[in-house]
């Protein structure tokens, strides 16, 4: 059986919270709390390579402090981009 989108936003959203390492829930999470409604399929499966890699290296390339691959660095700049927005209107 295909999974739906619905089924498969809620399946990114749990990865997205259940990283393993706090920050990771709260960067990955929040984004897809805010996104993943209204994301095409194109942003979807970018999330979704995302998700597929590992904490340590995911919280190196989104706070800068290693370079991202030059397949995922657009996307998380994105995603780095717009939790420090957020972390400065606090």
């Amino acid at each position: 059986m295909d999974e739906t989108r619905d089924i498969r936003i809620k399946r990114l959203r749990l990865r997205a919270w259940h990283r393993g390492i706090k920050e990771m829930d709260l960067i990955l999470g929040g984004w897809a709390d805010r996104h993943l409604a209204s994301a095409d399929d194109a942003t979807l499966d970018q999330f979704e390579a995302v998700l597929a890699e590992a904490d340590h290296d995911l919280y190196q390339w989104v706070s800068g402090q290693q370079p991202a691959p030059t397949v995922l660095a657009p996307f998380l700049s994105r995603i780095a981009a717009e939790f420090r927005a957020l972390q400065n209107q606090s």
